[in-house]
């Protein structure tokens, strides 16, 4: 680990049922295995988790006793409400997300520490992101992001202009702008709409400091009705924010109906041509 002095921080993390110990515990060591380690994780139970996993938190908060913190809840709340638990018990005014499937690249955490020294006027800072499958060595796709401020609200009034599993953030900032929501699918849109409605200053660094687990059914996971009523209820809610515009709210819409009625293979390639890049 690096000696250099870096403000303290979180990673905040959500934790459920579907969640598997292998997942877990590759998140988890990647989180130990950083340049800079956090100096406190805390971890929300979002209802009952499967007994392996159990035993895995156990392990690891029994070999780090003063960083590991436990926030239970008995029933399933959707990660929105989960996260909005876990926020007001981290104790540092630093926060990085991460998902309990999920992988960080070494350095991550002290890259994204390093740039909010030199840059103390940002609130919220991401990066790009690899996809794998199984292997995160095996990379299926990347999902850049805007780079500067401007760019970044712009660019979010159609689609995130976060990676939500990649950013480090402000904690006076995240409870500033009402914390996180109930908005399923679209809690970190609303957060990031709340956010800058609110003052908060944006970047993203241009580099991939996180390995995403998509798995097969991603693609078919974003079609149906269903996604879609969810989608359009997410959007609702970031409409009554005033950040979007009616207009905007209403294209969104018709793009977001259409990609999820078409047939899986069809929304594939819209993916893989429009929405996702090759990795450098």
């Amino acid at each position: 680990m690096h000696e250099i002095n870096y403000d303290k921080f979180s990673v905040l993390m959500s934790v459920y049922i579907n969640e598997t110990a292998n997942n877990f515990r590759e998140c988890m060591d990647s989180i130990f295995s950083q340049t800079v380690r956090p100096n406190e994780i805390v971890l929300v139970y979002d209802g009952p988790i499967k007994e392996e996993v159990d035993d895995l938190v156990t392990k690891y908060s029994k070999e780090y006793p003063d960083v590991i913190t436990i926030v239970r809840n008995e029933k399933n709340k959707g990660l929105g409400l989960a996260l909005a638990d876990g926020v007001p018990v981290c104790k540092y005014d630093i926060i990085a997300r991460m998902d309990t499937d999920d992988i960080s690249r070494d350095d991550r955490f002290e890259i994204q520490l390093e740039y909010l020294k030199n840059h103390p006027e940002i609130d919220i800072v991401g990066s790009h992101i690899l996809e794998f499958d199984k292997n995160k060595e095996d990379i299926t796709a990347a999902r850049k992001v805007p780079i500067e401020h401007d760019d970044i609200v712009k660019y979010q009034k159609k689609r995130s202009a976060f990676n939500h599993v990649a950013v480090m953030m402000k904690k006076e900032a995240v409870l500033k702008a009402g914390n996180y929501k109930d908005a399923l699918l679209m809690e970190d849109d609303l957060l990031w709409a709340d956010m800058i409605m609110s003052g908060a200053r944006c970047a993203n660094i241009d580099d991939y400091l996180v390995y995403v687990r998509v798995g097969d059914g991603m693609i078919e996971r974003r079609g149906g009705l269903a996604y879609y009523k969810k989608y359009k209820s997410g959007r609702k809610k970031i409409l009554e924010t005033g950040f979007i515009t009616r207009r905007e709210y209403v294209e969104t819409l018709a793009v977001q109906l259409i990609v999820a009625l078409i047939p899986t293979p069809f929304r594939a390639m819209i993916f893989k041509l429009c929405l996702r890049q090759k990795a450098n």
